[in-house]
Formats: C-alpha cells, sequence, structure tokens
C-alpha cells in the first residue's frame, strides 16, 4: 500500500521538528525543511544497508 510508505517519513520529521519550523522566511523554512529530508534520507539508507549487509 502506497500510503503508509509515504506517512512514516512525515510521521520521523514530525518527531525531529515538533511539526513546527521556526525560522524567519521562507527561504530559511525552505532550507530547513530540505535539510531534515537529506537527514532522513541518508538515516533510511543506512538502515536499508544493514538489512542487506545482513541477508
Amino acid at each position: 500500500m502506497t500510503r503508509s510508505r509515504v506517512e512514516h517519513v512525515f510521521a520521523d520529521q514530525k518527531s525531529q521538528t515538533g511539526l513546527f519550523v521556526r525560522t524567519v522566511g521562507i527561504t530559511r523554512a525552505t532550507m530547513r525543511i530540505g535539510l531534515a529530508n537529506i537527514v532522513y534520507n541518508m538515516c533510511r539508507f543506512l538502515f536499508l544497508e544493514q538489512i542487506s549487509a545482513k541477508a
């Protein structure tokens, strides 16, 4: 189910930021959200690498 694959991404980012982006300006808010996305993708990559290494 595609929906469940997307929802955990938002739940993880909500737990990191508390659903608040406390910055002044749309540019800084966009940068903060972009950095949160990069961090999530890196953590997800490392998790998937660990799974493939065990198999």
